[in-house]
């Protein structure tokens, strides 16, 4: 495989958008014009459609689709999440618990009926929104794997699964290891996911698949990759093969060890702030532009300030990977890769 061809794919897959920052006035962004005329749609299209879209359908691989949200959280983990943000999302903390409401009752109601009117309609038609609304963030939209779900039509579950039952078990349990969300989906609406997974897969042909086989990538000398590893990749600076990553063979596969290896997609940055008066926080970085920075301390408390007014270090874990990019030979991504996956 071409070096700048691989790396270009990897970090692609791997790149993660900036988020949408709560303190930005509505003056430095353009407001978004409401789905209606609701206190609800108002707030939503104030603070949350520059990042999920002006009709809540996502802007994907960055940002979920918002259709159906209650399908997957509670009530209760709904408005925890809008006021303690998560991850990528920040908190939205200062908003007025009238207008929470508001935006929990809009976020509560769903634009477009699977199926069409009157449940009119090939079943494996109405399976395609509701895959775009609820699955395509993780596993794309023609469900051949995204930004953290693996590839589904060529799934070896689906394979084997001739009844369906495995799949609907996921589907309405579904994957807490891995961050999978149960759905609450009727027998109907899980059918119509399957065939549209399956009918995805028939429509692949063969010489233009999308997805890579582990076994594409097995072609290094794992000898070659240990002596990489220890010596001029300098890996052994930040992980260890009887440490961090025992085991990295038994979590991913193929391509997603590949991307891990490459440009860790989940490695969190740190940064350490020392504010005006002389205090110090530290924390993980949760946000980060050229006027803006932000941490979430151990709390789970987010803060900000502008960068103008304190002074901040930045610890980066992906920093080391992304320095290897141009010395990299594609031997020594295909003899490293081989020594990784022998970390079991």
């Amino acid at each position: 495989m071409n070096r700048f061809r691989a790396l270009t794919l990897v970090v692609v897959f791997g790149f993660i958008p900036a988020i949408a920052h709560p303190g930005w006035s509505q003056t430095s962004r353009t407001e978004h014009a409401p789905a209606d005329n609701s206190a609800g749609a108002h707030s939503y299209a104030k603070n949350c459609a520059i990042c999920h879209g002006d009709q809540r359908e996502g802007i994907l691989p960055g940002f979920p689709p918002l259709l159906d949200v209650n399908r997957k959280f509670t009530h209760e983990q709904i408005e925890s999440l809008i006021r303690t943000g998560k991850g990528r999302m920040p908190n939205f903390a200062k908003l007025p618990q009238e207008e929470v409401a508001e935006l929990m009752r809009f976020l509560s109601t769903s634009d477009i009926a699977v199926g069409g009117a009157n449940g009119a309609g090939n079943i494996s038609d109405a399976g395609r929104p509701l895959f775009q609304r609820n699955c395509a963030f993780c596993h794309g939209r023609d469900a051949a794997g995204g930004e953290t779900g693996p590839d589904l039509t060529r799934s070896k579950l689906l394979i084997s699964d001739t009844n369906g039952s495995k799949f609907s078990e996921v589907v309405r349990n579904g994957r807490p290891e891995k961050k999978m969300p149960a759905f609450n989906f009727s027998n109907e609406e899980v059918h119509s996911l399957l065939l549209f997974v399956r009918n995805q897969g028939k429509s692949s042909r063969p010489g233009g698949r999308r997805g890579v086989d582990v076994s594409d990538l097995q072609t290094g000398n794992v000898e070659a990759g240990k002596r990489y590893f220890s010596g001029p990749g300098g890996c052994v600076k930040c992980h260890s093969a009887t440490g961090d990553l025992a085991g990295v063979a038994n979590r991913f596969q193929g391509l997603q060890l590949e991307q891990q290896m490459l440009y860790p997609n989940n490695a969190k940055s740190t940064v350490a702030v020392t504010l005006p008066d002389g205090r110090s926080l530290a924390g993980e970085l949760a946000y980060r532009d050229e006027f803006t920075i932000g941490l979430r301390g151990a709390d789970g408390v987010y803060h900000s300030w502008p960068v103008s007014r304190i002074r901040y270090t930045v610890d980066s874990p992906v920093d080391g990977h992304v320095e290897l990019f141009g010395k990299y030979s594609d031997d020594d991504i295909h003899n490293l890769m081989a020594y990784m996956q022998t970390l079991h």
